[in-house]
């Protein structure tokens, strides 16, 4: 058992409703972030971004996929990569769920990745993803959100990453965020909000449930645990979980 504080219920309580004023207080600000989240000028996409899909090219607009809102996630996965980065792999596995209330709520979401789409459908399969993915090989799309970096930007000694100049050499090339769009009727296009690192954690509903359990994230640095779905080996048996038996 953990080395913790074992107390009676009274004890208990009182230090359970102490946690709560904070958790409140958390909610509310929460609450705050959103709305001045929501109050956000917009800035026009003035360029015509350009997508392979499977089922050919497409625009920045098509994948709006007839609806008003578009989420984009900027899926790690370079051209020759042998696999997605883990991390956002991760987020891959909580997002099929999703769709069908996004899609119903006038939104739609979408992940790109600068891998070719051949390459992109391999590792979607291999994941057994459902969600939609294109490539945005050869267009300035995730140069321009500051998500991939030239060899030129890497060499240079720094970065511009979740709006900041950070050391190129603690990074990579490809890094990870989301970015959301609206589409007027008369199909002008705005770029609404950006969001990178952990900005997006609680897309990652696990670790928020971890968050509850009795020794949390338990980690030995961020996210130390994590590997693609298929990579785990079978969990460890306990024998204080089994000793009845």
């Amino acid at each position: 058992m953990p080395d913790h504080k074992i107390v009676d219920h009274e004890a208990w309580l009182e230090a359970r409703k102490a946690l709560l004023d904070l958790e409140r207080e958390e909610t509310h600000l929460r609450d705050r972030v959103n709305a001045a989240r929501l109050a956000l000028p917009w800035e026009r996409v003035e360029k015509d971004y350009r997508f392979e899909t499977p089922d050919g090219a497409a625009s920045l607009g098509d994948l709006f996929a007839g609806r008003r809102q578009l989420i984009v996630y900027h899926f790690m996965l370079g051209p020759g990569w042998a696999a997605g980065c883990p991390g956002c792999s991760f987020i891959g596995d909580h997002i099929d769920g999703t769709l069908v209330h996004l899609n119903n709520h006038d939104v739609s979401w979408v992940a790109v990745s600068r891998a070719p789409m051949a390459e992109i459908a391999a590792y979607k399969a291999r994941m057994g993803w459902r969600f939609p993915w294109v490539s945005s090989h050869g267009s300035d799309f995730n140069y321009d959100f500051n998500v991939s970096f030239t060899p030129e930007q890497m060499a240079s000694g720094t970065i511009d990453y979740n709006y900041e100049a950070l050391p190129s050499d603690q990074g990579h090339d490809e890094l990870h965020g989301m970015s959301s769009f609206w589409r007027d009727p008369d199909a002008s296009l705005f770029h609404t909000y950006s969001s990178y690192a952990r900005g997006i954690e609680n897309w990652m509903s696990t670790m928020m449930i971890l968050d509850r359990a009795p020794l949390g994230r338990n980690e030995t640095g961020t996210m130390s645990f994590l590997k693609r779905h298929d990579e785990y080996a079978a969990a460890p048996v306990h024998s204080c979980c089994h000793a009845a038996e």
